[in-house]
């Protein structure tokens, strides 16, 4: 059997389309683009432009970016003809989107900085919505994903920007396909596999045509399942999933009055499928209101900002009791509070008479997280209170009979109350799809019965409170910590929880690590939040954020457990004050949600580009708070010394597993308790019996196997690093960037266990960094061959260079460095600088530095006679660099000196790209249309790179 050619795939996929109702329309570049698109706006709007009225439509279409223009493509534009009426103009009928027009072309070309040919394209009322990229089979789809972005910068502004309205891609080789929102800021792990109601994934392209692109599916996902995030200015998609539990919710509301609850997984997303849920329910006829429910207050804040990110000022908190009568008899249609507050309304006859008239209005609640919420009085009270309520609930770990706690009512299960489980998505089908990360558990704390080191005997056979208690095993645990935290979150780019069993023992351990602190021993920075009521040593216990409506400020609480413990957290918050210049304490339960909040946001923070060094939160020690509902990105290690069982289990390790790019293989949890069997029955409980080699990493001695697979398989192609220089043709170097970034993967994952030590693999750390620096070499080529527009097969592949990140090599590491050669002999002089200048070579940060760090060694440092003096020296040598650069950019590109560093101090302050309007600010003559790409995008780039060689990496 012939291999089938990228052709072939083609014009079957085209044959197929036209099956399934689209029609062919032949457009071979940009004038054949807006023709069409002419023709098919007078066809969808029943009228006929003449030249200037499709101007100023052409116009109109060409405002903004891709966010923007998804906006414009769901609005209606208002013409004046020529005659003097009024006429509105529709791009896409959003309500009834059978109606739409579907075309399919192929090979438009469009000619932007570089003449781009893509694949298919289908269009809808003649704008283009959908891209598809397809690459011949055997090949990486990765490679087709490279190639849309490659689009977006080159051509796809080009022509008004038509192509700027695609909503989303499809990537194809014909085994996999996959589909992406058009969201230039995501990675290939933001592309996901079309799937059944059963979760199977649908991988072959002409099953996926015919369940996906089929114009009623494909309307109805442009319609009604592309979200707009508007903190980040950003389409978003719904998977699978989250399209198949929104539709069962939407049908349930529309055809009856049945409950039902949700079951997907920590991690997969519930806060958008429950908002793009409750959004539909609102349009619905005789939906009177939606009022989301969460059980803390915590996460009444995060889900706010999270709502609110999808659709601006869709929802608002509310701050108390008050508020929330107020909201519930006003017109908003989505309204966001706590089971504290909503019990309190209907219960307290201040507050429930003003609600009478909604007992027989239909409202539906939908509850987030509600395996802790709906399992007291508080259920019975709502449905009896609101009779024509419909409820749903959200879980990751529904309550079973099995994980009932005895203080449930008759140990109810999550069906009980909610009835029918309406779609199932868990956490085996989540680490599939690559939604989630698995866990790497490592069970660390084995004791003599006489000593205090980590040997012997499990931590099982020496179960008491007074062991657990002990300080001496608390130090040891925090010198552990201490030892490890580095290796764990990659040199401190990712931050950890620690979870204990209870307050005595938080205080305990903070004050340990503060004590060790203070003598040197480490440099982490720690905080530590939990609430200052009664917290019971139970399995169920949750600790919480103080409510408005029980709090007098000045007044102590009946429920503190001893002044002792609100005397402790004032204590630490002053030290967090002092760490951060920041001004909280517990003096009332606003400041207290302040400080609970600003913990959370530099956590959460800690993905953006904008983020500082200066403003990083290594650990933070909590008894239960943030261990359910809380979701940071770059969290990635849980340390662990308390018992866990199933949902909490669950929850606790699904803080670490958030998916961030390739760095992140996995969730790290070190426990310092025996929980192996504790884990194995909840993931047996939450997924199926199987699963516990899916959703746990395999041992050490497993990756390592792998590693050494890996690196036969390179040292097959390139025995020594030298011999990457020998490679003849193109081909040759793509097999040694495949077999290197195996051996990158591997490694990396190997070295998140604490096991990891360079004696035990086949490559020692220096010959490896030789291959990396051949790795970066290959990289550094492709930038520049493209530069000079040339192609180049190498240009497919995704270097996965994220994998190389190392923060703990900086610039202030390199100028110890530096001190070192100053005092070394003449003999050892040369070998010193030749490792100094290879390690710059192999770091992500430190390699665009590398021209000018040699510049300052070899003109600068040989002039120095004082050691002590070198870290001023190399300050005052990068300030001036600094300021030659700057002067260099501005004088080749005719820019406005001050206009212009006003601009790269907001791009580093706040990690936003100006706007194109911005930069021809700083220009003396603004561009012609013609140019004005162009010349923007050049600027953009050397303001970049001035950024990442000056700006980054520069403190911490």
């Amino acid at each position: 059997m012939t291999k089938q050619s990228e052709l072939q795939l083609e014009n079957n996929l085209i044959k197929q389309l036209v099956g399934l109702g689209y029609k062919t329309v032949a457009i071979s570049d940009g004038d054949g683009l807006l023709s069409n698109l002419k023709t098919q706006l007078e066809a969808f709007n029943n009228t006929v432009f003449n030249a200037r009225e499709f101007e100023t439509i052409l116009n109109h279409l060409a405002k903004g970016n891709v966010f923007e223009k998804a906006k414009t493509l769901r609005d209606r534009f208002n013409i004046t003809r020529d005659n003097g009426d009024s006429f509105y103009v529709r791009f896409f009928n959003n309500e009834d989107y059978a109606t739409n027009l579907f075309q399919v072309t192929n090979q438009i070309a469009q000619e932007g900085t570089y003449k781009n040919r893509y694949d298919i394209t289908l269009l809808v009322n003649g704008l283009p919505l959908v891209q598809i990229e397809l690459k011949r089979r055997g090949l990486e789809i990765k490679e087709a994903f490279n190639q849309i972005n490659r689009y977006q910068r080159h051509s796809f502004w080009s022509n008004h920007g038509l192509f700027q309205y695609v909503q989303l891609f499809v990537i194809s080789n014909g085994v996999n396909t996959k589909y992406l929102a058009n969201n230039k800021l995501q990675s290939v792990k933001q592309t996901f596999f079309w799937a059944d109601h059963n979760n199977k994934n649908i991988t072959d392209l002409t099953e996926f045509a015919a369940a996906f692109l089929n114009p009623n599916h494909l309307g109805k996902m442009i319609a009604k399942y592309i979200v707009h995030n508007q903190t980040h200015k950003i389409l978003m998609v719904l998977r699978p999933y989250q399209f198949y539990a929104t539709e069962h919710i939407v049908n349930q509301v529309a055809t009856s009055n049945e409950n039902g609850y949700i079951w997907h997984t920590t991690g997969s997303g519930k806060t958008l499928t429950s908002f793009k849920a409750s959004q539909l329910i609102m349009d619905l006829p005789g939906v009177h209101k939606v009022v989301f429910v969460v059980d803390r207050k915590d996460l009444d804040y995060q889900t706010m900002l999270e709502f609110n990110s999808f659709k601006k000022d869709s929802v608002d908190v509310t701050n108390n009791t008050k508020s929330l009568v107020r909201q519930l008899t006003d017109d908003s249609k989505l309204v966001l509070t706590t089971l504290q507050k909503l019990n309190n309304a209907i219960s307290k006859v201040k507050y429930e008479k003003g609600l009478t008239h909604l007992q027989d209005k239909k409202v539906v609640f939908i509850f987030d997280e509600c395996h802790r919420s709906q399992f007291g009085n508080t259920h019975k009270d709502i449905t009896e209170y609101f009779k024509s309520s419909q409820l749903f609930g959200f879980t990751g770990t529904p309550i079973f009979r099995d994980n009932a706690s005895k203080n449930d009512l008759g140990k109810r299960t999550t069906k009980d109350l909610f009835g029918k489980c309406l779609h199932k998505y868990v956490i085996t089908d989540a680490i599939k799809d690559q939604n989630v990360l698995r866990f790497g558990i490592e069970y660390i704390g084995r004791y003599k019965q006489k000593s205090n080191t980590f040997i012997d005997i499990e931590v099982e056979d020496i179960d008491t409170a007074e062991v657990f208690a002990d300080e001496k095993r608390l130090e040891k645990i925090a010198d552990y910590i201490i030892a490890y935290h580095n290796q764990k979150t990659f040199g401190k780019d990712y931050s950890a929880l620690f979870a204990v069993s209870n307050i005595e023992t938080l205080i305990k351990y903070y004050d340990i690590f503060k004590r060790k602190k203070e003598a040197g021993e480490h440099d982490l920075r720690i905080a530590t939040i939990f609430s200052y009521g009664t917290n019971e040593d139970d399995e169920d216990a949750q600790d919480f954020m103080p409510d408005d409506d029980f709090y007098v400020a000045g007044e102590p609480d009946k429920n503190y457990k001893t002044s002792h413990s609100r005397d402790k957290l004032d204590e630490y918050i002053i030290d967090y004050n002092t760490m951060y210049n920041t001004s909280f304490s517990t003096k009332d339960s606003q400041q207290f949600e302040n400080y609970f909040k600003d913990i959370s946001k530099r956590l959460k923070e800690r993905e953006k580009t904008s983020f500082q060094d200066k403003d990083r939160l290594d650990i933070v020690i909590v008894v239960n708070m943030m261990l359910t509902g809380f979701d940071a990105k770059k969290v990635n290690t849980l340390y662990v010394d308390k018992n866990l069982k199933y949902h909490g289990l669950i929850q606790s390790y699904s803080r670490t597993n958030r998916i961030l790019g390739e760095q992140k293989s996995q969730g790290n949890i070190l426990s310092f308790r025996n929980l192996k069997k504790a884990t194995d029955e909840a993931i047996t409980l939450f997924s199926n019996k199987e699963a516990i080699e899916e959703i746990i990493m395999p041992p050490y001695e497993s990756i390592a196997e792998k590693f050494d697979e890996a690196l036969k398989n390179l040292l097959a192609i390139v025995p020594t690093y030298q011999s990457v220089d020998d490679l003849l043709s193109e081909e040759d170097e793509l097999k040694f960037v495949k077999a290197f970034r195996s051996l990158l993967r591997a490694k990396n994952v190997l070295e998140s266990y604490t096991d990891f030590e360079w004696e035990d693999l086949g490559i020692d750390e220096q010959t490896f960094e030789n291959y990396q620096s051949k790795y970066w070499d290959l990289h550094d080529k492709v930038k520049q061959d493209n530069a000079k527009h040339k192609t180049s097969i190498l240009d497919d592949i995704d270097f996965e260079l994220e994998l190389i990140h190392r923060d703990q090599i900086n610039v202030a590491y390199i100028l110890q460095l530096l001190a070192k050669l100053k005092e070394a002999k003449t003999t050892d002089a040369k070998a010193q600088k030749k490792a100094i200048i290879d390690m710059l070579s192999g770091d992500v940060e430190l390699r665009s530095k590398r021209e000018l760090i040699e510049k300052f060694i070899e003109e600068n440092l040989p002039y120095i006679s004082d050691v002590d003096t070198i870290q001023d020296e190399f300050e005052r040598f990068w300030h001036e660099e600094k300021i030659l650069s700057l002067s260099k950019i501005c004088e080749e590109e005719n820019l406005d000196k001050a206009q212009f560093k006003a601009l790269i101090e907001s791009y580093t302050t706040y990690g936003r790209e100006p706007l194109r309007d911005d930069i021809f600010k700083c220009l003396d003559n603004r561009p012609s249309i013609l140019k004005a790409r162009e010349v923007g995008e050049r600027i953009l780039d050397k303001m970049k790179e001035f950024v990442q060689v000056f700006v980054q990496g520069m403190t911490g």
